[in-house]
């Protein structure tokens, strides 16, 4: 059996996660990240935890002690500091960053990997719902709750020695598993928030980091439609907090150099066109001008669609140009575009457009 890092949240996934391996006859480590982000103690809306808060902390241990396996609260404060910079700088540049992406690629299979070679272990584990297969990853079996989009970045020697006990099952077997060990944590809700936003509002965040920076709210064709306190708190599909112009309107573009915020009908938000770079593949890379048919996924929620991609150069300067076989809404930059065959994850990289 191997000996096996198990990163411990405080929820009942990653709860669960360790439960399935130890009852396989595992020897486990458990390890919580800690954000250094003094108001993440605060409790999220609707009185949940946010992810990395102290009361999160707390319920690791608890269940690490339930499980009777060594525990380590370790401080990635500086490496979390890293990616709220750059998440801040993001909105500050226009875009919608993908934290989440970068603190597994930085973090969780990054910065732990190292942890558990200092500790002597062979494998790390997480409770994501995602699958590995002869060392591809695959999407989890439970497509409602399926995370393999925020794991494109991990490196393919990481994800040779990565676990994801939870792959194959559902999070509503995950709860009963959970009640029937007696966890304490089984009907847990879950944290919906960033975990270094525990409050909700990435706004105050950038506010209190960058500035926001007021200007216009224009149509297409540059006419003014209204004033907004701040670009970085918009994003692109974006409806709420628009002002009030008789139709629906949506965010279509931020243009930070002018401070402007373009709005539109619905209809407008539909490209058929993406450009994505800082590619990463989990496959070898494909050579320039080779063209694959892939499904792209877009950002967290949205359903892959099918798509062409054409490669563009080779080396860290690739991009990839999509064509999506129809007409896609709210193509963010910044955003993770994420390629899919089949259930398979072939690779990704960062929408530039």
């Amino acid at each position: 059996m191997a000996r096996i890092l198990c990163a411990l949240s405080g929820g009942v996934d990653s709860s669960v996660a360790a439960l399935t391996l130890q009852e396989a006859g595992h020897e486990l480590r458990g390890i919580f990240m800690r954000n250094g982000v003094g108001g993440a103690a605060e409790p999220g809306p609707e009185g949940q935890d946010a992810c990395c808060s102290a009361a999160e902390a707390e319920d690791a241990a608890r269940i690490a002690e339930r499980l009777g396996i060594p525990f380590y609260a370790v401080d990635f404060g500086e490496e979390f500091g890293g990616i709220i910079d750059g998440f801040v700088g993001e909105y500050k540049a226009g875009r919608t960053p993908s934290p989440c992406v970068l603190c597994n690629q930085n973090l969780k299979f990054g910065q732990i990997f190292d942890f558990a070679e200092k500790l002597g272990c062979d494998l790390v584990a997480t409770g994501h719902y995602a699958r590995v297969q002869d060392g591809a990853l695959f999407r989890g079996l439970d497509r409602g709750k399926d995370q393999s989009y925020f794991l494109f970045g991990i490196g393919r020697q990481q994800l040779a020695r990565a676990v994801f006990p939870l792959g194959a099952m559902s999070k509503t077997e995950v709860r009963e598993r959970a009640r029937a060990a007696g966890f304490f944590v089984a009907d847990k809700p879950e944290s919906m928030e960033l975990c270094f936003v525990p409050g909700g509002d990435y706004r105050e965040l950038v506010r209190e980091r960058a500035g926001l920076t007021p200007g216009r709210f224009v149509d297409a064709q540059g006419k003014e439609l209204g004033r907004h306190d701040g670009y970085e708190g918009y994003t692109v599909g974006q409806r709420r907090g628009l002002p009030a112009l008789g139709t629906p309107h949506y965010v279509l573009e931020i243009r930070p150099e002018q401070a402007e915020v373009v709005l539109g009908a619905r209809a407008q938000l539909a490209r058929s066109q993406a450009r994505v770079a800082q590619l990463h593949w989990l496959i070898d890379a494909p050579r320039d001008g080779e063209v694959l048919e892939v499904e792209l996924q877009i950002r967290a929620r949205h359903r892959a669609a099918p798509a062409k991609l054409r490669v563009e150069g080779e080396g860290p300067g690739a991009v990839v140009h999509a064509v999506f076989d129809q007409a896609q809404d709210a193509i963010a930059p910044g955003q993770a575009a994420v390629f899919y065959d089949g259930d398979q994850v072939l690779g990704g990289g960062w929408l530039q457009y």
